[in-house]
Parts: structure tokens; C-alpha cells; sequence
């Protein structure tokens, strides 16, 4: 009989985190009184920016076919989501006062947020398979989905019924819906990506992790690691009091950034998922301070997106 291997308790530590810099190339982009996007790129120094003349335009996410998605500020004061893959922009508002595209995966299907106007409420979204599914959390303010997995499950954060504190929460592939996700003695916490990490090499025992950061009562933040079976790893970068993981792939490699006290100045930083069996500081989930379920559903097919 084949003994299958197990998962090592969380023993998971970021390792190996070096300071990054950035420097890019500028993508002008028009969008003319009809809704077409245009644009010309100048000479590239390396990496690419995408920039909506007159407006806000962020580049949120981007998958392994280079399909990248985000979202921007309009004339009219409206946020809008958009996909750019070969030099090719599609728009994307399904709810056209505000769609913000927040993450996409491998196979195409995307995650964000948007204000649906039947009901006025900031909701999550996920659009999988072409099938736009709308969330919120109870008694939330705003519901925010940053992130899709491989396996469909996703996260985010949400801003509870005070308007002003965000809690971390997480989307299982059968909807279910699990929040507050917080560390014991955070004020507030945002997961921004999530990965199906792939600690056995035959790929049993996947993990769904997720990254973030939660401020203390000291008004510190530190980078958080999160699985759902294990808890939490707080990673901060040496020196910093302000600390955050921003993304994380199936290999493991994490994204973020830290700024540095001594100046002000926000630096990115590349860090990796370590099994060496040395935990770090660990935190466990804190008790729910609200019930944790989510309004009804809402899911309608639309037409592809891209």
C-alpha cells in the first residue's frame, strides 16, 4: 500500500528577502469619446507602465499569458476595470459608477470589486468560466476580492460597519465565505493574494495561501502569511515597521514591500516560502468579533470579458 506524504505542520518562514528596484518603460494610452483605447509606446528602459492620459491607471494583476488586468479613473470621476494582453486594451465595467479588476489567473478568470447599482452596496466579485457571482461580507461596508487562485478559492479584505476597519477574508470554491480573518492583536488587516502552493511534489496536499499585512495597536505593520489549516507567519522586513506582501505564485516567491524609517521611502522586496522546519513568529486566527457569513449571492452569465 503507497504511504502518502503528509504536510509538515506550519513550519514556514520567509527566507531569503532582498530589496528590489523598478525601472520601466511608459505606455500613453487615449480613450477617445467612443470608448476606444490607443496608445504608443515610448523607448523601453525595462518593464512596462500603463498610463491613461489625465487619469489614474493601475495595473493590478497579470497571469502567465501575459493577459494584465487593472483598472483606471475616467473623465466622468467613474472607475473602470480593463484587460491589456499584445499591446491590446478591452475595457471591462459591467457596473459603469465603479468595476475595479483586482487579480486574474492562469485560466482567465478575474476577481475585483464594483457598486451594483441595485443595490449600492461595494461588493466582491468573481467572474469564473464567464459567470460574474457578486459578494459581500455581513454587515460590511465594502467588500473587496483580490485575488483568484488556481483552485477558484479567493481573498481579500472588507471594511466592516464602522467604515473605517478592514478585516482580512477568504472565498472557498463552494462560496463559502470565511471572515474575519484577522492575527491575534491586529487593528487591521488586507490579504491581497493567494496561491494554491504546492508543497508535495505528486501535488496532494496543496495549500491555499495567502499573503498580507496587519497593523498592531502600536501602529506597527507586518507581513502576514496565512493558511487556513495552519495560521499565521509574521514576517517583517530587518529594521522596518512597515512591512507588506503583496502576491505570491505557486513556487512559492513572494512580493511586497517594506519603507524605510531612516527615510520615508517605500522599497519592493522579493522573498520566498521556506519548509525548513524553523517557524518564525506565528500568530493564530483571532476570535470573531462578527458572525461569519455573507449576504446572498448574486450570479448572472455575461459575455466574455476579453
Amino acid at each position: 500500500m503507497r504511504q502518502e506524504i503528509e504536510p509538515q505542520p506550519i513550519a514556514i518562514q520567509v527566507v531569503n528577502a532582498k530589496e528590489i528596484a523598478a525601472v520601466e518603460k511608459v505606455l500613453t494610452v487615449k480613450r477617445d469619446d467612443s470608448g476606444k483605447l490607443s496608445g504608443a509606446v515610448s523607448q523601453p528602459i525595462s518593464g512596462k507602465r500603463v498610463r491613461f492620459i489625465g487619469n489614474v491607471t493601475e495595473a493590478r494583476g497579470i497571469n502567465n499569458s501575459q493577459l494584465v488586468c487593472g483598472d483606471y479613473l475616467d473623465s466622468a470621476g467613474a472607475f473602470e476595470g480593463f484587460f491589456f494582453q499584445n499591446n491590446v486594451f478591452t475595457n471591462y465595467a459591467p457596473e459603469p459608477t465603479f468595476t475595479v479588476v483586482l487579480g486574474v489567473n492562469n485560466a482567465g478568470d478575474f476577481c475585483g470589486s464594483e457598486i451594483p447599482s441595485n443595490t449600492g452596496i461595494q461588493s466582491g466579485f468573481l467572474n469564473i468560466g464567464g459567470v460574474l457571482t457578486d459578494f459581500v461580507v455581513t454587515d460590511a461596508t465594502a467588500t473587496l476580492a483580490y485575488s483568484l487562485n488556481a483552485n477558484n478559492q479567493s481573498c481579500g479584505y472588507y471594511i466592516d460597519s464602522s467604515g473605517v476597519t478592514t478585516h482580512g477574508l477568504w472565498r472557498d470554491s463552494d462560496g463559502t465565505i470565511h471572515a474575519p480573518i484577522d492575527p491575534v492583536g491586529s487593528t487591521s488587516t488586507i490579504l491581497f493574494g493567494n496561491t494554491v502552493l504546492r508543497h508535495n511534489p505528486r501535488r496532494r496536499h496543496d495549500l491555499n495561501v495567502m499573503v498580507g499585512r496587519y497593523t498592531d495597536a502600536a501602529g506597527a505593520t507586518h507581513g502576514i502569511l496565512f493558511s487556513p489549516q495552519q495560521g499565521f507567519a509574521v514576517y517583517d522586513f530587518p529594521g522596518a515597521t512597515f512591512t507588506s506582501l503583496n502576491g505570491i505564485n505557486e513556487r512559492g516567491w513572494i512580493v511586497g514591500r517594506y519603507t524605510d524609517p531612516s527615510t520615508g521611502i517605500d522599497h519592493g522586496i522579493l522573498a520566498r516560502v521556506s519548509w525548513s522546519g524553523r517557524a518564525g513568529v506565528m500568530l493564530p486566527l483571532a476570535p470573531p468579533s462578527a458572525p461569519a457569513q455573507a449576504l446572498p449571492q448574486h450570479a448572472v452569465y455575461t459575455a466574455p470579458a476579453y
